[in-house]
């Protein structure tokens, strides 16, 4: 029986071009090896959500984001602090996602949380709205120490993330989303 390694999909919560938090995606997806495979989406085109748009009339790139939540077999979201919370880039595209109700593709999702800021709390605040809105959505938040990286600007160099420490820890953590994948796989295949 082969197991083909677990497809991760990424989604930063700032869309410029020197984004830190698109960095960091970027060099965990380096990092991973053989491990598993994560392939960052940009939310560059994602509009903004409007319900007139559910449906046949659903955005292509909207369209495009929930296929790619749904083949993933886990999810990395990582996003800067903007006023004690999560970037509006991020939640307009998990309102996006949240739909329809109860039967998104978030639902069940493994999901893995991460935040940065330039401060000293390394985006602590950003993760209890991040949180929240992932719980209405039905998602798996891994529970597990918060990965939130303070001082962002000063271990990002050439778009990677060079801590070493903030990288081992990063690399924990997704040893977390990894084991609860496979937890829901197992638990999948019993039924079967």
């Amino acid at each position: 029986m082969s197991v083909t390694a677990p497809r991760l999909l990424g989604l930063s919560g700032s869309i410029r071009k020197e984004s830190t938090n698109t960095a960091i995606l970027n060099t965990l997806a380096e990092t991973l090896g053989a491990k598993a495979s994560l392939t960052v989406f940009p939310l560059n085109d994602i509009p903004l959500y409007n319900s007139d748009l559910e449906g046949d009339a659903l955005p292509q790139p909207v369209h495009a984001l929930k296929a790619a939540i749904a083949a993933s077999d886990g999810l990395i979201l990582a996003t800067p602090e903007y006023n004690h919370g999560m970037s509006g880039v991020l939640k307009n595209a998990l309102d996006w996602a949240s739909r329809p109700a109860f039967a998104s593709p978030l639902k069940n999702k493994p999901t893995l949380l991460m935040t940065s800021s330039p401060g000293y709390v390394g985006g602590a605040r950003a993760h209890a709205q991040m949180q929240e809105t992932l719980a209405s959505a039905l998602a798996r938040v891994v529970a597990r120490p918060q990965v939130v990286i303070a001082g962002v600007a000063q271990k990002i160099a050439g778009g990677r993330l060079m801590d070493e420490a903030t990288l081992k820890f990063c690399m924990e953590a997704i040893d977390d989303l990894l084991a609860e994948i496979r937890l829901l796989q197992r638990a999948a295949a019993a039924v079967r």
